[in-house]
C-alpha cells in the first residue's frame, strides 16, 4: 500500500448551519472537517465503518489541540491534510492543516487517536493487517520535517 505524504482529503465545503453569529465558522466545525478528512484516510488504512462492524474495533479521539489561524466563511472550500508523526500498535498521533481553495492556511491541528475495542471499551492493538497499513502510512510520511506548530503549549504569557 502507498501513501501521499502528506494525505490530502477530498475538497469540503462549508455549510450554512456551520456558522456562527459572526457570519463565518463556528468553531466546533473546524473539529468536524478534520474529522471529515480522518475519515478518508482512515477508510484507506482500513479503519472505516465496515472494520468496526466485522471486528468491533474502532478509534476514539484521546487529545486534539487546534490552532485557527484564519476565517472561514459559507462556501468555502477547503481540504485537511494529514501527517502521521508517530505511532504504536495502540495510539497515533498526529498532525493536520486545513487548507483553503485558494492556497492560504486557515487552521492546524494535532491529536492523539486510540485503537480501542469496544468490549471494554479499551483501548487495544490494532490488528497485525491494520498495524501494518498504519506502519506504510508513516514510512511514507517520514520523508515530511516536523510542522513547526507541533507541540504547541497554551497560557498566558508571564511579564518578566
Amino acid at each position: 500500500m502507498t501513501f501521499d505524504a502528506p494525505f490530502t482529503s477530498s475538497w469540503m465545503e462549508v455549510e450554512e448551519q456551520w456558522l456562527d453569529f459572526n457570519g463565518h465558522l463556528n468553531m466546533a466545525f473546524y473539529n468536524v472537517l478534520f474529522d471529515r478528512g480522518v475519515d478518508q484516510i482512515w477508510t484507506e488504512l482500513g479503519f472505516g465503518p465496515e472494520y468496526r462492524e466485522r471486528t468491533g474495533n474502532t478509534t476514539f479521539s484521546a487529545e486534539f489541540h487546534l490552532c485557527y489561524l484564519r476565517e472561514l466563511h459559507l462556501g468555502d472550500k477547503v481540504r485537511a491534510t494529514f501527517h502521521l508523526l508517530d505511532y504504536d500498535e495502540k495510539r497515533l498521533h498526529f498532525y493536520q492543516e486545513l487548507w483553503h481553495e485558494d492556497g492560504w492556511l486557515s487552521a492546524t491541528g494535532e491529536g492523539i487517536g486510540l485503537h480501542i475495542d469496544q468490549s471494554g471499551p479499551r483501548v487495544a492493538p490494532m490488528p497485525d493487517e491494520i498495524f501494518a497499513n498504519v506502519a506504510a502510512l508513516h514510512q511514507a510520511h517520514s520523508i515530511l520535517p516536523t510542522p513547526e506548530r507541533v507541540g504547541r503549549v497554551m497560557g498566558v504569557p508571564k511579564k518578566a
